[in-house]
């Protein structure tokens, strides 16, 4: 494959352009596996290429070493491209170790036909992105978040999203069933303005904060509370 701007030999399909620092695709996606990762380059609604990376499982002390250097060929691939973003889907474990090497923007997409998928939701590409520290999305007149540090983490995590404007932390209401499982947190079904609330629990408290998003509709709305869900669920508050 060459450069669409300059024309020059990329090495592989989808390569940055070291020559005239151009990106030849703006999204991958990831359909992994324990053993295997299939990586699929795009270019606004053009496939653009296809490569794959395999590993074989290890078991006991030497799988923490393998998984990591597996996940490490993943985000190789991935860096080579420079993306705007990446989708992912399958193995959650094989994920989260190739996540935790990349600063990409990050979402999950479901496991039937990722490709297929990402391609129907390029209408998202045009949200606005809020380029602000995630303590600056955090306003309102309830300053107190349940699950203190936990609590705090979690509000940190939505608001890392980059389609989130502000997070309006809401009243502290004490009742219902206690659970000793900690601070769990879920963001619910999107309105018609495309915001979300997120619910946050700690023993019998609740605590419901609301999330304006860049979502124009609902069905935006529900695209960036799934990311919020799978983000939450990642980092153990689902």
């Amino acid at each position: 494959m060459n450069c669409r701007q300059c024309a020059s030999s990329l090495e592989r399909p989808g390569d940055y352009c070291l020559v005239c620092r151009t990106q030849n695709a703006d999204s991958v996606v990831l359909a992994v596996t324990r053993d295997h990762a299939d990586i699929t380059m795009l270019n606004d609604e053009t496939v653009v290429g296809k490569t794959g990376v395999s590993t074989t499982p290890e078991e006991g002390e030497t799988e923490v070493v393998e998984l990591r250097n597996f996940a490490g060929r993943i985000a190789d691939e991935v860096r080579r491209k420079h993306p705007e973003d990446v989708y992912a889907a399958g193995d959650r474990g094989v994920i989260r170790a190739v996540r935790a090497q990349l600063h990409y923007d990050f979402y999950r997409v479901g496991d039937e036909n990722p490709v297929e998928e990402v391609l129907a939701r390029r209408g998202e590409r045009s949200l606005e992105v809020v380029d602000l520290d995630p303590a600056e999305k955090i306003g309102g007149t309830h300053t107190t978040l349940i699950g203190n540090r936990d609590g705090m983490r979690v509000i940190r995590e939505v608001a890392c999203h980059p389609h989130v404007k502000k997070i309006i932390p809401g009243p502290i209401n004490a009742g219902g069933a206690s659970s000793d499982s900690g601070v769990r947190a879920k963001a619910t079904r999107a309105d018609e303005n495309g915001n979300v609330r997120l619910l946050l629990r700690d023993g019998s408290s609740v605590q419901e904060n609301r999330v304006v998003t860049t979502a124009m509709d609902r069905d935006l709305g529900e695209r960036i509370r799934e990311d919020l869900n799978e983000a939450l669920q990642e980092s153990g508050f689902r």
